[in-house]
């Protein structure tokens, strides 16, 4: 380092890919010190992903490219990291102090992830160690952990009344932007020549090839009024761009959720309720974190399911001769992205329709949608189950078929995706449905008491 400043303060993105309306960062910049960015390409969760042109890593990694270039603007640089977390931390720390330069301290946004509370734990005695504060700020959430409960102080566990006391708790304060940007400066970002540059690792170092994102497949950060305004009547229409798809941008925090907020209590009411929903599946991960992964309610861990993994190969492939189910398989396969109503068929499809176990479901989501997120896509799987805490009841089974005729009569959007169909090569049904919605029910009716 050259004439380095001697204490310093560190923003460590995790969730908030962005130096815009960013609480963490703001409190960094709070501290009166100089102020560093940093980022760590997790090691602990790369090494979980089995696909080397994984969409999401090549996402992220263009985003910091994005982040970095702005920086440079203000004269810094982006603090880069590959490896476990704690060898990481540890590594900068020794190299700081060898440079004498004193970490005041770290500022992270709060993650509410069951591997993201243990990594912190450890993190926050490493610090501790250091006499480094680690300071946890509430950013990508409008309400986290117990601050919207029922009047014992217990979690909700049921949508609606806690919609309504949500609604009924926010102050403008709630989603009032940060100032974060308008701090940015030379004077208060640490400048490149004041730092040994850990440069952004390529993707191929990291074990990953980069992947083309077509843009209409990654959508813009900018929210659309237009869209907000007609949301509540297209939002369940596949063929239409009836949605924000701002899904992504609020997965890995390139756009804030405060902003999201903001424009949503302008413009819709319905899609400010399915932020509701947002916040509410990340406070039951927080509480419940064995529902990431098990039966919100214990008694469906009972069910016998078929699991047939022929089955369960032609829904993952969209051959499963049932078309928008099939139309909607294929669109996350070639995009990362499937719409949130088909999401819901095809997931009730698996669960009831094939009697296959709602985890297997979960984790080829989870492989493969960008906007992927464990609180919702835990959450939704288990709504379409049946086993979650705010359930679709397990004798409620989504007739794809009517679905179809509902919601993309003119068959659009499965003409887009399976365009073979209507002609002699499209699959027969694998299953019958009057026969396999009988099944599902007995199924499930032979272990669970009727709610």
């Amino acid at each position: 380092m050259k004439n380095p400043a001697s204490t310093i303060a560190i923003h460590w993105i995790r969730r908030d890919i962005r130096i815009e309306d960013n609480r963490s960062l703001l409190s960094a910049f709070q501290q009166d010190k100089p102020v560093l960015i940093a980022f760590i390409f997790d090691q602990d969760i790369l090494d979980k992903l089995d696909n080397p042109e994984d969409r999401r890593v090549t996402f992220i990694h263009r985003e910091l490219q994005k982040l970095q270039h702005q920086l440079e603007g203000f004269g810094s640089t982006l603090h880069v990291g590959y490896g476990k977390p704690e060898v990481v931390w540890n590594q900068w720390i020794r190299d700081f102090q060898l440079a004498g330069v004193q970490i005041d301290s770290v500022h992270v946004g709060r993650d509410y992830e069951p591997y993201a509370q243990a990594r912190d734990r450890s993190l926050a005695s490493l610090f501790d160690e250091h006499g480094i504060a680690f300071k946890g700020i509430k950013d990508h959430v409008i309400f986290e952990k117990s601050e919207v409960t029922k009047d014992d102080g217990l979690p909700y566990t049921v949508f609606t009344p806690y919609s309504k006391k949500w609604r009924k708790t926010l102050t403008e304060g709630h989603y009032a932007k940060a100032e974060s940007l308008e701090w940015c400066s030379s004077k208060t970002l640490v400048q490149r020549n004041e730092v040994n540059t850990t440069e952004l690792p390529s993707l191929e170092s990291m074990g990953f090839r980069q992947v083309d994102l077509v843009d209409q497949w990654v959508p813009s950060k900018k929210i659309q009024p237009q869209t907000l305004h007609s949301y509540g009547e297209k939002r369940d229409f596949p063929s239409v761009a009836g949605t924000s798809r701002l899904s992504l941008h609020l997965r890995f925090g390139t756009v804030s959720i405060r902003e999201a907020l903001r424009s949503g209590l302008r413009h819709s009411e319905k899609w400010t309720t399915e932020l509701i929903w947002r916040d509410f599946y990340q406070t039951i991960l927080y509480h419940f974190p064995h529902s990431a992964t098990d039966s919100f309610r214990p008694a469906y861990d009972a069910i016998p399911w078929d699991n047939n993994e022929a089955h369960f190969a032609a829904w993952c492939e969209g051959r499963t001769g049932y078309p928008l189910v099939d139309a909607g398989m294929r669109e996350l396969l070639a995009t990362g992205f499937m719409h949130n109503r088909v999401r819901m068929v095809v997931a009730s499809f698996l669960c009831k329709h094939l009697l296959t176990d709602w985890r297997w479901g979960e984790r080829f989501f989870a492989r493969h949608l960008l906007d992927f997120d464990l609180a919702s896509n835990a959450g939704g799987w288990q709504w379409a189950a049946g086993s979650g805490c705010d359930a679709a009841p397990y004798f409620r089974v989504f007739n794809p078929s009517a679905q179809l005729a509902k919601f993309d009569k003119d068959e659009a959007y499965v003409k887009r995706w399976v365009p073979e169909f209507g002609t002699a090569r499209y699959p027969e049904p694998i299953v019958d449905h009057a026969t396999a919605r009988l099944r599902a029910i007995d199924t499930y009716k032979s272990v669970l008491k009727p709610t």
